[in-house]
């Protein structure tokens, strides 16, 4: 945290890429570095608490060292989580059919959204999977109070 001014406080987060490494360079790195859960094989799995995500140790990413930014640390490769070893548990049953009963969802919902939603004045907007589901239901529910004036 740094201060910007007298009331400011401002959160910078330095953003490392991922080291390349061995396969085994990385799995003695997970070895030594998740100290909360052991580490056999890289094809091993664990449930990501944060994203909701089933990692492999293959995703997993390494960063920092001797030509980064300081120490060796690991992080969760899904797009914007920034979950750590702690918040990574190993997947019982329970947790891999809530994985799939979620997929299934997911597939079920993109396979009955239409491509596109009229809106009011005849636009057209694009809902697809590149569109994000908040957004189509911000549109539906703009379009119900369009109605009405």
């Amino acid at each position: 945290m740094r201060s910007l001014g007298r009331n400011v406080i401002s959160r910078t987060v330095a953003l490392t890429t991922a080291i390349r490494l061995s396969d085994q360079e990385k799995l003695e790195a997970l070895r030594r570095l998740d100290q909360f859960r052991q580490w056999h094989l890289l094809d091993e799995k664990r449930y990501c608490l944060v994203c909701g995500n089933l990692i492999t140790g293959r995703q997993i990413q390494v960063a920092g060292g001797t030509r980064g930014n300081g120490p060796l640390r690991l992080s969760c490769p899904t797009e914007r989580c920034n979950s750590i070893p702690m918040d990574w548990v190993l997947p019982t049953d329970e947790v891999l059919a809530k994985v799939e009963r979620l997929a299934a969802e997911e597939r079920k919902a993109s396979a009955l959204k239409p491509a596109a939603v009229t809106i009011g004045n005849g636009k057209t907007v694009r809902t697809d999977k590149a569109h994000n589901d908040i957004m189509s239901r911000l549109l539906k529910f703009a379009f119900a109070f369009k109605r009405y004036s």
